[in-house]
């Protein structure tokens, strides 16, 4: 489930929530809290897989809106 961060600063980025619930569940995860990997390590083992998904789709569809944006498209 999405935690919202009420008390910390907007990080201007796109897709800047999903990558912090994306980033705290890897850091919360057994993965790396009990098995001492990387969290890069345990996110390509397949941990938090749906907020991956979810940030993938999220940063797709603002490259997709890009693309589109331009006059006359590709």
């Amino acid at each position: 489930m999405p935690k919202y961060y009420e008390e910390k600063e907007e990080d201007g980025r796109a897709c800047g929530g999903v990558r912090e619930d994306l980033r705290q569940c890897l850091l919360e995860s057994p993965c790396v809290l009990q098995e001492n990997k990387s969290p890069k390590q345990c996110l390509r083992e397949g941990h938090c897989r749906s907020l991956q998904v979810t940030f993938f789709a999220c940063k797709r569809s603002m490259v997709s809106a890009r693309v589109f944006s331009f006059p006359g498209g590709l």
